[in-house]
């Protein structure tokens, strides 16, 4: 059986990560694997629930640790019920979001202890990890504009400019450690931001 492999897209809020999205899964339809398309927090009917309740503005204040557990609780469900099983088949699975978030967002945008957050990743994800995530990266403020375009602000959207610079910084940081992680300027056009998703891809010889 042919191995699957396990493709993220990653990017701040108004990025073009839909836009990505089906970019791949074209080129990925293209090569004949079976793909399977998820995204996070959700991507089973439980998880999708904690989407809910991450997204949602609350009537209290949301501690940054209880965001992170749920974020992480979602993100099991999501491995233990459709990606890890995918995998195993032989598919290929493409995420929209996956651990890369919680350690920028929370990591980053939160200040949670990173140490912290790699204790539960560790524990909870086991040796689960992307073959490859593209992420795009955006100046913030540009990226909140074109999120705002888009209609009503989610919980995390309304954050202030300064937290999605932190979430930025941190996603910078790792993406630059790690060589398994293409960084993608969408502040380009469509068709340019197109073609560099393409060519990561390609030099990555999945």
């Amino acid at each position: 059986m042919k191995s699957g492999r396990f493709i993220v897209i990653e990017g701040l809020e108004g990025a073009g990560k839909t836009t990505a999205i089906s970019t791949v899964r074209q080129w990925l339809d293209v090569r004949g694997h079976h793909v399977v398309q998820t995204r996070e927090p959700g991507g089973t009917p439980l998880a999708e629930q904690i989407r809910t309740l991450v997204k949602t503005v609350q009537s209290e204040t949301v501690a940054p640790e209880t965001e992170l557990l749920l974020m992480y609780a979602a993100r099991v469900q999501l491995l233990s019920q459709v990606i890890r099983p995918a995998l195993a088949e032989g598919h290929w699975v493409l995420a929209d979001r996956h651990d890369l978030s919680s350690r920028a967002y929370q990591g980053g945008g939160r200040m949670i202890d990173s140490q912290l957050i790699d204790c539960i990743r560790h524990a909870v994800l086991g040796n689960t990890r992307p073959d490859f995530t593209l992420y795009l990266d955006i100046d913030p403020v540009i990226g909140l504009e074109r999120a705002r375009a888009r209609g009503e602000l989610d919980r995390i959207e309304q954050e202030q400019l300064a937290f999605f610079q932190r979430t930025r910084a941190r996603y910078l940081q790792i993406a630059n450690s790690e060589p398994n992680i293409a960084i993608i300027d969408a502040s380009r056009t469509v068709a340019e931001v197109q073609q560099q998703l393409i060519d990561a891809l390609e030099a990555a010889a999945l």
